[in-house]
């Protein structure tokens, strides 16, 4: 099979729940899909200009507020979402610029290893705790969704605060290793 745009399916998911403007997808995007799909505007747009040529999106304007732009997804763009929906997902190996640099780094200082881990460590913490304020958020949206859309979402946050858990663990053991048994300092 060729390799798709994924961004569409992400943008027909997104509108298969509710209609919205590309600031309500991009929103989505950084919040309730953020450990697991990455968007920003630069593409989100011009997906939807494709998605409305192709007719999987429609167009409506807001009128309570000028030039506001509503997208829906059309019966097409549900069609199509829905058959991509059933499909096996392609593997997609795992691209991390820390790992990458980390692997390298066995030249560099050890300050600057230990500043590395120790900062990567903190992303994680930080959403971790990003994780759980939406995990809790979920517990108050839960009778405005239906019961099977709220198991679906926490699921995913789920996923995204053991991703970031592990990552913490990581860290922590790798700093305690490093610093324990003088790894740091020795020839590569």
């Amino acid at each position: 099979m060729a390799v798709q745009n994924k961004t569409q399916f992400a943008i027909l998911g997104i509108l298969s729940i509710a209609p919205g403007t590309g600031y309500d997808i991009k929103r989505y995007c950084d919040t309730v899909i953020s450990n697991v799909w990455h968007e920003n505007f630069g593409h989100i747009y011009p997906v939807l200009s494709s998605l409305l040529k192709e007719g999987l999106v429609d167009l409506s304007e807001d009128q309570t507020i000028v030039r506001k732009k509503v997208y829906s997804i059309s019966e097409k763009g549900l069609e199509k979402f829905m058959d991509w929906l059933v499909m096996p997902a392609e593997y997609q190996p795992v691209r991390s610029e820390f790992m990458l640099k980390f692997l390298f780094s066995s030249n560099l200082p050890d300050d600057h290893i230990i500043k590395m881990v120790e900062d990567y460590r903190n992303r994680h913490s930080a959403k971790l705790i990003e994780f759980l304020k939406v995990e809790e958020s979920l517990k108050n949206i839960q009778t405005e969704i239906s019961e099977k859309r709220v198991h679906f979402l926490n699921a995913t946050v789920r996923y995204g605060i053991l991703t970031s858990e592990s990552a913490i663990l990581w860290c922590d053991e790798t700093l305690a290793i490093f610093k324990n048994i003088n790894i740091i300092g020795s020839k590569v």
